[in-house]
């Protein structure tokens, strides 16, 4: 009897072991800082590309990295991969009890909203988008999320279209085929923005220069350009590249998150075209590429998430919209990098003073497309 009591003891114990493993097994990986069990939760819900695109998922995601190493904050992240998780996405993070619910990208501004009004007592961020969006007859929590702006939201956003003119400029001076291209993963106003701003940049260099380097991709006055219509095939973007690239463009900027880096795999294969990276410096965040990489258009989300929980952990968070600009640093041109021996010294004098008259008001992006 003793014997059969010792066995299921040792079995008890076994299977303690062995559910304590278990449990040791759902926790964060290690390389994910630990915090408190009292620290603050921030939740990231992607945009369709995922956490690791590269671009503005990818730049929020390095925000809440650096709010848990330098305030000790507890930071996760949730992935879409089609805009019905979007709201569950949400929804988890509520059920978790975040004290900052950060949202990524415009496609998300009616869900955003929608718990927001629900939920007035968490605090969220929302990247690329600024309430109120409704307007007319829209309805809201169909066609947009809110005829106010709300307490409870952060609505960041980048004037983008300064930076792309910067990078439209330096095409027009780098070409040595005569015409550049720009394209799209969808047709919203946050990916339109930069190529606006890429041909206002292209139509400057040529009035400066009595030139008439061709921008392809976009027409700003027809709304009208190339998108691909997702922001995930490498497959899409290897293909745009090339038939921008057999239209002449030797120097292509894609606005479409991972599908870019299909564009800067064409140009490194063929060596017929380089890249202009947008959101995060792709020299750093696509090393791979580095050999076509020209510059980069960033905005800085990182920054601007990083600023937004330090708000909240503080208690200065206010509702409303903060738009970052060239003047504060919000967007820019990356270096040069390995090309820049090879921009000229004349070219790069104009770029500086056209960011200086960018700063100053001295030239605008609509008014140069206006003339």
């Amino acid at each position: 009897m003793f014997k059969k009591l010792y066995v299921v003891l040792g079995i008890m114990v076994t299977v303690s072991m062995v559910l304590a493993s278990c449990a040791t097994a759902t926790t964060p990986p290690p390389t994910q800082p630990t915090t408190p069990a009292t620290a603050m939760l921030v939740g990231e819900v992607t945009d369709l590309g995922g956490v690791d695109d590269k671009s503005f998922n990818a730049s929020a995601w390095a925000g809440v990295q650096q709010a848990i190493t330098d305030l000790g904050i507890e930071g996760k992240y949730l992935e879409s991969t089609q805009q019905s998780d979007y709201q569950k996405n949400i929804q988890q993070f509520l059920n978790e009890n975040a004290s900052l619910i950060v949202t990524v990208g415009y496609l998300l501004g009616v869900d955003t909203a929608t718990a927001a009004k629900a939920n007035p007592n968490t605090k969220f961020a929302i990247v690329d988008y600024a309430y109120p969006d409704c307007f007319g007859d829209q309805v809201e929590g169909k066609d947009c999320g809110s005829a106010t702006v709300m307490d409870n939201v952060a609505g960041l956003t980048f004037q983008t279209d300064q930076a792309a003119f910067l990078a439209g400029y330096l095409a027009a001076g780098m070409t040595q085929t005569g015409t550049v291209a720009s394209f799209g993963g969808l047709q919203i106003p946050t990916v339109t923005i930069f190529m606006k701003g890429f041909q206002a940049g292209v139509k400057y260099y040529n009035q400066k220069h009595n030139a008439s380097v061709v921008a392809l991709g976009w027409d700003d006055v027809a709304q009208q350009g190339v998108f691909v219509g997702n922001f995930d095939s490498t497959d899409d973007g290897h293909n745009t590249a090339e038939s921008l690239q057999q239209e002449g463009a030797d120097i292509i900027m894609p606005v479409a998150g991972p599908v870019g880096l299909g564009s800067a795999a064409y140009c490194q294969e063929t060596e017929s075209c380089l890249i202009i990276g947008v959101d995060q410096d792709w020299f750093e965040s696509a090393p791979e590429y580095q050999s076509v990489e020209l510059t980069s258009v960033m905005k800085k989300i990182n920054v601007a998430v990083y600023d937004t929980i330090k708000k909240v952990l503080d208690g200065n968070f206010q509702g409303g919209t903060t738009n970052y600009t060239i003047a504060d640093g919000g967007v820019d041109l990356a270096p040069f990098h390995n090309f820049d021996s090879q921009v000229p010294e004349e070219l790069k004098t104009e770029i500086a003073q056209a960011k200086a008259d960018l700063i100053s008001g001295a030239i605008t992006v609509d008014g140069v497309l206006g003339e």
